[in-house]
């Protein structure tokens, strides 16, 4: 039996399925009860890899911004396909000097206090327990890895954000003190409902910038969202190697 793999990737990663070129690639939709999730499809070696962009939006030539994005269908879809693993890959801002633009990290605990409750449980109380959001031998997997990845910063706490505008230093400031190496708009409500699926979970993080008033030697530096992007997709090969490694 093949193994299967589902991918939900955002920012900058647009085309990260063209890092496996050299694979076929199949369109497709899943229904679900919140609406159509598109998909791509391929099957690098003796694996099913589907791959989900998070801000597939209904119109033409859009993004959805995170506060917008489906997150209950994305799940729902990736679920449906019966993945051994689910890999988010998030765009953050880093608060880590050892975690810099450009880098990637995995992300070991998530910092969600802001969010709207979102739940597939919303006609019966069901507590769903958080203590290990992330699995600890796929982790361990990428690390001991042969591919090229280069220097993987592990046990990151990304903080959850609303946005779609990017945070103050004073917010960044305050989530540092709560215990945050990174900032992001999209990984908290992603990472509750895919536990909710009991489905295994690994979050790539991509340094795409400084968090607000943390750039060294100038704070007052300007978050560009254009910038973030273009960082985002310059390491996209390093997040499909870390993807790779997870292949057995």
């Amino acid at each position: 039996m093949k193994q299967r793999l589902c991918v939900i990737s955002g920012t900058g990663m647009e085309s990260l399925a063209e890092e496996f070129s050299s694979q076929e690639l199949f369109s497709i939709r899943s229904d679900t009860p919140w609406g159509q999730v598109p998909l791509i499809h391929l099957s690098p070696g003796d694996v099913d890899l589907f791959l989900i962009d998070r801000h597939h939006s209904k119109f033409e030539d859009k993004r959805n911004p995170p506060h917008n994005i489906n997150h209950r269908a994305n799940i729902y879809a990736a679920a449906s396909l019966n993945p051994s693993l689910i890999i988010s890959v998030n765009s953050v801002g880093s608060m880590l000097v050892e975690f810099p633009p450009g880098s990637v990290g995995i992300v070991g605990d998530v910092l969600d206090l802001f969010s709207p409750p979102i739940t597939f449980h919303e006609e019966d109380a069901v507590h769903v327990d958080r203590t290990r959001c992330f699995s600890e031998v796929h982790i361990q997997k990428i690390l001991a890895s042969k591919q090229n990845l280069g220097h993987i910063t592990s046990g990151i706490t990304v903080a959850q954000t609303r946005g779609p505008q990017f945070e103050s230093p004073s917010e960044i400031l305050a989530l540092k003190a709560m215990g945050a190496h990174a900032v992001g708009m999209t990984l908290g409500p992603e990472s509750r409902l895919i536990r909710e699926k009991n489905i295994p979970h690994v979050a790539l993080c991509c340094s795409s910038n400084w968090a607000a008033g943390l750039t060294p030697g100038d704070p007052s530096t300007p978050i560009k969202h254009d910038q973030v992007s273009n960082q985002a997709d310059a390491i996209k090969s390093k997040v499909a190697n870390c993807i790779a490694s997870l292949i057995r």
